[in-house]
């Protein structure tokens, strides 16, 4: 069963120029720029011939899930390319790629915009599609299922805000702040037993889910070592959304108790961190873990008419969630303007994210 317990963040959907279709070209870049990674790791690390033709329960097929879809164009360009890697691999092995059968399963929360996405599928009938709503945090598929499982920039959002942040007797209350950077120690603590946990319950699903032999690769920011706060483009953007929010409590216009109690629910784990955790799982090996060498310099907010879209984007979700509308508009407008005058917005050009490319595969002993 589906688990959709979890707190749901759903990017704007629709096809208005606020959408997430319209605003993630960062993020399609980081997709496109795993394609001959994805396609190599397919080469080297899949057994078509055992998986998918001698396969007694699904003969001649092979179902991919895509975790954390969203909407746009970069859901249908990573699956595409997995299916042209497999046929690709099959073709190398001397056997009948025709014969394939493609599933895929587009999986987000159940508020995602699950039409807008369906509209734009392509109609060469290369695959079956489906969508699968609810939380990937939990189990979403029958066991040994899957083949190839692909979540890109979404692993980063949390189950749900560790409810220590919110207890006022908890030395992890974070007052004044929506995020872990400049807080007490507590509070980062909190933050990263809860992205541990989460990373735990996404990857025992996956080992459930995924066929030994299958596959699974990740795209996830992570928080580069060795660069301070401040010159971290994707922590200050979230500094810059905190100081505006504290602008308004001090004119008025939002209530300091309803900035007390928000809390962004993500985390950037740091390359060791995150390959700590994966081995400390134990249900996968890694076959290759990476930072993603971009094909492109990443996306320069200046030359889009509106920079601040795609963080509106990204973040307007789980603020409009807590704050309500009224105050959407109004916050934007603060919080661009804030983040056209601070330095970052003329650094958001320098490689200072490390996402990181992460090859699973899951192995039975």
């Amino acid at each position: 069963m589906a688990n959709t317990s979890a707190a749901s963040y759903p990017m704007i959907g629709g096809d208005g120029p606020c959408s997430y279709a319209h605003n993630s070209s960062f993020q399609r870049t980081a997709v496109e720029s795993a394609q001959a990674l994805i396609n190599e790791g397919i080469s080297e690390n899949l057994d078509v011939k055992q998986l998918i033709f001698s396969s007694p329960s699904s003969p001649n097929s092979f179902s991919i899930a895509d975790l954390g879809c969203s909407v746009g164009l970069n859901t249908l360009i990573a699956v595409q390319n997995i299916i042209e890697s497999v046929k690709f691999k099959c073709q190398a092995d001397d056997l009948c790629s025709e014969a394939v059968e493609f599933q895929v399963f587009f999986n987000d929360h159940v508020s995602n915009d699950f039409n807008t996405l369906f509209k734009s599928l392509p109609c060469d009938g290369q695959y079956f599609a489906a969508a699968v709503p609810g939380s990937f945090h939990g189990r979403l598929f029958p066991k040994a299922s899957l083949h190839f499982a692909h979540s890109s920039y979404s692993l980063q959002w949390l189950s749900r805000v560790p409810k220590e942040l919110l207890d006022k007797e908890s030395p992890a209350w974070n007052k004044g702040r929506i995020f872990y950077i400049g807080a007490p120690s507590e509070v980062f603590e909190a933050y990263s037993d809860q992205f541990a946990k989460d990373m735990e319950s996404f990857l025992n699903s996956r080992a459930q889910e995924l066929v030994n032999g299958g596959l699974m690769a990740l795209i996830i920011p992570c928080y580069p070592v060795g660069i301070p706060p401040s010159q971290c483009p994707m922590i200050v953007i979230i500094a810059l959304l905190e100081a505006t929010l504290m602008d308004m409590v001090n004119m008025g216009l939002v209530g300091e108790d309803k900035v007390d109690s928000f809390n962004l629910p993500k985390y950037y784990p740091t390359p060791q961190e995150l390959r700590s955790l994966i081995d400390r799982n134990g249900c996968f090996s890694i076959k290759k873990m990476k930072p993603l060498v971009r094909n492109r310099g990443p996306v320069n907010e200046s030359k889009i008419q509106d920079p601040i879209l795609p963080l509106r984007t990204a973040l307007e979700g789980p603020i409009k969630r807590h704050f309500g509308s009224k105050i959407i508009d109004e916050l934007f407008d603060r919080y661009k303007k804030k983040f056209l005058e601070s330095p970052i917005f003329s650094q958001v050009n320098k490689n200072q994210v490390q996402e990181m490319f992460v090859l699973l595969k899951r192995e039975v002993a």
